[in-house]
């Protein structure tokens, strides 16, 4: 059912058909949002649960009050600039900026132009001439928490019970550094008969040569039974293989934000990540550690105390769950989106 447009005081755009970061995030957000404040969606690719209005009624909206844009790309906020400059819409324009890159002129331009400005990280908040409101990521801890019987998942997974294993999701690309992650496995397993690796993700296309040389230095190595490359699972599955895990690695050169941390951490597993993305105000010293990324000797330098001490991972591995249910739940991340978007219809701007 078409909500009502008399209800609505904000508008999530998603202008990409194809399932990116920025798209998750609206599937994430809006359903949870849409309890706190009248908010819908528009554009194509987004689940059915998510509230949407079809782009052709937005464009046709009465400008009875305003009403928020929130673009997260730059053409949603050209989108938005047009809606109200020319068509006459009566938008209040937020931008929630995830790069952590220099931008482009025109990027500076369409920023310039956006009444309020959200950073998802202190770093990506470094990359705008303007203070933006900075908010990290959330994630359902109660989609993402620990296992009680872990031998039992490990059995029904077809892992090892009895091992120590660390693990690398996502996809599998230099960009990632999933290299240095198989680099420092290989490494770190010959010493260590007790230990398995797992690398779970895809190869997008162009990127089956590097898997296929990962897997054929693995093999090299004499470890393949010992560093697995199991296919990516769907979303609702991947939350047992956090769980499965002793130790989780995020071994990035670059990131916008990077979620891994964050869900491994939430279901009580420490982390080894490198300093990209958000991961330096998400991983601390009571949670794991943090290296410079590319640099397979720091990597295994750091992964190898937390292999070799037990008592080590346990308390790393609580102290991680306790930061996330603190920190990281995606009710306070909705919550605190929707403070700015009060602000913003209270006529604040920044």
């Amino acid at each position: 059912m078409e909500p009502d447009i008399r209800q609505i005081e904000v508008i999530a755009p998603n202008l990409k058909r194809r399932l990116s970061g920025v798209t998750a995030t609206i599937a994430r957000l809006v359903p949870l949002q849409a309890r706190m404040i009248g908010i819908v969606a528009t554009g194509p690719g987004l689940p059915a649960e998510v509230p949407h209005l079809p782009l052709s009624r937005v464009v046709r909206m009465p400008r009875d009050r305003p009403r928020v844009w929130h673009a997260r790309r730059n053409t949603e906020m050209a989108l938005g600039l047009f809606l109200r400059g020319v068509l006459r819409r009566r938008l209040v324009l937020l931008f929630t900026s995830a790069s952590q890159r220099r931008h482009t002129g025109y990027t500076k331009w369409l920023i310039s132009r956006m009444d309020g400005l959200i950073a998802t990280s202190g770093r990506t908040a470094a990359y705008l001439e303007r203070a933006p409101v900075v908010i990290l990521h959330g994630i359902d801890t109660a989609g993402f928490a620990p296992v009680t019987d872990r031998g039992a998942l490990r059995r029904r997974l077809g892992l090892p019970e009895d091992h120590v294993i660390l693990g690398c999701f996502g996809r599998i690309r230099a960009q990632k550094g999933t290299d240095v992650f198989v680099d420092a496995c290989i490494a770190l397993l010959g010493e260590r008969p007790g230990v398995t690796a797992i690398a779970m993700g895809r190869a997008t296309e162009g990127q089956e040569g590097f898997l296929k040389d990962l897997k054929a230095r693995v093999a090299a190595a004499g470890l393949s039974d010992r560093i697995l490359f199991p296919p990516e699972v769907p979303v609702d599955q991947v939350a047992d293989w956090y769980r499965a895990l002793d130790l989780y690695v995020a071994p990035q050169r670059w990131e916008g934000f990077g979620l891994t941390p964050i869900e491994a951490m939430a279901c009580g597993v420490p982390v080894v990540a490198t300093r990209v993305g958000a991961f330096e105000e998400i991983v601390t010293e009571e949670t794991g550690q943090l290296v410079v990324p590319g640099d397979v000797a720091a990597m295994t330098g750091a992964i190898a105390p937390l292999l070799d001490d037990a008592g080590r991972r346990a308390a790393a591995g609580a102290a991680s769950l306790a930061r996330v249910r603190e920190r990281f739940r995606i009710e306070d991340e909705a919550a605190a989106i929707v403070a700015v978007y009060r602000r913003l219809l209270a006529g604040e701007r920044w």
